[in-house]
This record gives structure tokens, sequence and C-alpha cells, in this order.
């Protein structure tokens, strides 16, 4: 008995489409790769009906209906910074930094004791860059952290904090990180990579690491044995070729070295910026933009939304447009993302909360660890909570 053809088969069969964008699917089905001017076409032509199946057609063929989350906290050390952005809603400049906060490793310490006892796996340590919080101090602080819970995983810094810390110690990129590593850090988030364009990176984000010193800092940390995400910035002055530029640098680095674990698109917000005067793109292009990362990022395992910057309602309708992990239950009164204009002020939500966000939209929970190894699956659990609720129900 053979099996059935794929659904698309029977959709491409009966649907007048433009015969790239066919050929694009046809790719697809047949586990293909993509071109960078057919990734450049589907942003162009493809309408969000068409890159979501595509999209959908891999997410389930990687995972099924499953999605992932893990229990994390953030800690920011700081939001003073000596670079200004002008995307950004957050830092202050040192000039102003009456107007910020500068944690000390005791005070992050104390953060982070404050997670005690409750089942956490990981913690995202990343904020803006000052002198003091310099190469020492985060050695220490990864050192304190790993000492007071040994397996609590460090996730921490970006590349632009690293370029800087390592350039003022006068280290190398593998000197540097390998440090890093021995004192505790165990993998790297994706920010700071906005757009990887020079002449978008310098408009919007000039002084602060280049885009080849960004996946150089990746490459190194992967050669040993950090992983680490992947990021973009989309949404504001670039164009589609400037997205598919920007992934394409990515999946290149990904097949040297196969050390990212997910990539993230990240939407700028127009709040409280330089570049206020710029709409935000619509949800529309939020989960064009997500579908078409799964379909060009073929060698990318996740692709991760952020709920917290997108919201809850954009996040579930993106776990049909590409997306399988949804981030964390954060845990803290993180400020990036409030502060930038995010659909959620106060960015936290507990474990039932995300099983059943996740779980209302037919997917399947699944709890992970930061490398992707399963900690729980909830498809069969049922929070007291929610029976108690059904009970004054019914």
């Amino acid at each position: 008995m053979t099996a059935s053809p794929s659904p698309i088969y029977t959709i491409l069969e009966n649907t007048k489409i433009d015969s790239a964008l066919k050929s694009i699917a046809e790719k697809v089905l047949n586990n293909e790769r993509i071109s960078f001017d057919e990734g450049v076409l589907l942003y162009e032509k493809g309408e969000l009906g068409f890159v979501g199946m595509l999209a959908n057609y891999i997410r389930n063929k990687k995972h099924g209906n499953k999605t992932y989350f893990n229990r994390n906290f953030h800690v920011e050390p700081t939001n003073v910074c000596v670079y200004s952005c002008k995307f950004c809603s957050y830092s202050r400049l040192i000039k102003h930094r009456e107007e910020g906060w500068e944690l000390s490793i005791d005070d992050i310490l104390n953060k982070i004791k404050q997670y005690d006892g409750q089942p956490v796996t990981e913690v995202h340590i990343t904020g803006g860059v000052i002198p003091k919080q310099d190469f020492n101090f985060y050695q220490d602080l990864f050192k304190a952290i790993k000492q007071h819970r040994p397996e609590l995983h460090i996730k921490a810094l970006t590349p632009v904090e690293y370029h800087y810390i390592f350039k003022k110690a006068k280290v190398s990129y593998a000197e540097g990180m390998q440090a890093m590593k021995n004192a505790g850090l165990d993998s790297m988030p994706g920010g700071g990579a906005e757009i990887f364009d020079s002449k978008i990176r310098d408009e919007i984000a000039g002084g602060k690491c280049s885009a080849e010193e960004w996946l150089s800092i990746h490459e190194t940390a992967h050669q040993l044995g950090i992983p680490s995400n992947a990021t973009m910035l989309y949404g504001h002055i670039e164009n589609f070729t400037h997205r598919v530029d920007h992934m394409e640098r990515l999946r290149q680095l990904q097949d040297k070295t196969h050390g990212f674990n997910a990539f993230i698109p990240l939407k700028f917000r127009n709040q409280h910026n330089e570049m206020e005067h710029l709409p935000e793109a619509t949800i529309t292009e939020d989960l064009r933009n997500y579908a078409i990362a799964r379909i060009y990022l073929d060698n990318f395992e996740h692709i991760k939304s952020y709920w917290a910057m997108i919201g809850r309602n954009t996040t579930q309708l993106s776990l049909n447009f590409g997306v399988d992990d949804v981030d964390g239950t954060i845990d803290d009164t993180t400020k990036i993302y409030s502060m930038a204009g995010s659909e959620e002020q106060i960015p936290a939500m507990s474990t039932r909360e995300l099983v059943n966000l996740i779980k209302a939209v037919g997917r399947t929970p699944i709890e992970r660890d930061t490398l992707y190894n399963v900690v729980q699956d909830y498809t069969y659990v049922v929070f007291e909570e929610d029976e108690k609720e059904k009970a004054r129900m019914y």
C-alpha cells in the first residue's frame, strides 16, 4: 500500500501558483535547499497562506506536534551602556546613568537566590555594556553562580558584550571564550545580531561589534563546545534582501559548526526610541517572517518566537507558521521587552499558563532544558488549579 501524497501536492496541482513559487514548494517537499534569490522571492511574492503551508510542513516533519518551552528567568546586570542604538528603548548612556541600574555580583546572586527551590533550569543574563562589568566581573559572576547552584544552566552575554569585554582585557576571542567556559558559561543567547548588512547596521547600531565580529565570536564559541542561539531584528529600515542576506550568513555558519540551537526573529518595537516614527510590522508580516525563516534555515532545528515580545495570541498563531518553541516562563520583571512597547507589560508566565497556551491550539507542550533535552511531556498533565476551576463551573 503506497503512502498518500502530501496535501501540499494536491494544493499545488489545483491552484494557480507562480511557477517560481511552485518550484520552491517542490524543493521543500523534496527536502532540497532553496537559494538566496528564492528566499527573496518568498518575501516578495509569497502570500501568508502559501509560506505558512510550507513552513508548517517543515515544522511538523521535524517536530510533529511538539512545542517546546523551558523554565527560565532573566537577569539584567545593567541597562547603562556605552553604545547608543537607535532602536533601543532599554539602555541609558553612561552620561545618564542615574536613570539606570548597575548591579553588583552580590545583587545578581540575590536575584538568583530568589529561585532557590524552584524547578528552573536556566538563567539568561544579558544587558548593557559598561567598563566596570568587565572580563574579571563576569568570570567571578559565573563562578559564583555555579558555586551556589551548579546545575543551573548559564546562558549569558551576546557578542556585543563579549567583543567589548575581550577588547578591553586585551585577549583574543578564543582566550576570552575559553575563560568564560572555564568559569561556568554553558551557552550564549542570540542577541546583538540586529541586521548584518553593514550599511543598515551602521545606521541603527553604529559603533558596536560588526556582523563579522558577531559571527566570529559565535564560531569561536561553537568550536569550544559552547552552543548558542541567533536572532534577527526585522521590521525597521531593512528590506527583504537584507533579511535573506542575514539568514544566509547564519545558514553558512551553521553548515560549518552546527552550533546554533535556535533562530529567533525579533520584531522591532517603536516605543521610546529614536526610530519611533517608523510603523511596526503587522501580525501578517510577523507570521510571514517566521514562516520564511523556517523554510530558509533548513539546518536550524528550532525556530523560536518570544511570547513576551509578540504577545500570547500571536505566539499561538506562530505555531502554525514554522515555530516550534515559545521560550520560557521568564519569571522576572524583565524590562527589555516592556520598555520597548512589547505586548506583555509584565513578562512572566507560569508553567501552567504556558502549557495551556500551547494546548489551546492543539499542540503538545514539551518542557525542555536549554539544549532541548526533554524534561517533561505535558500531554496528559492536568493542573490542580484547572480541576478546581472546572469544579466551580459545574
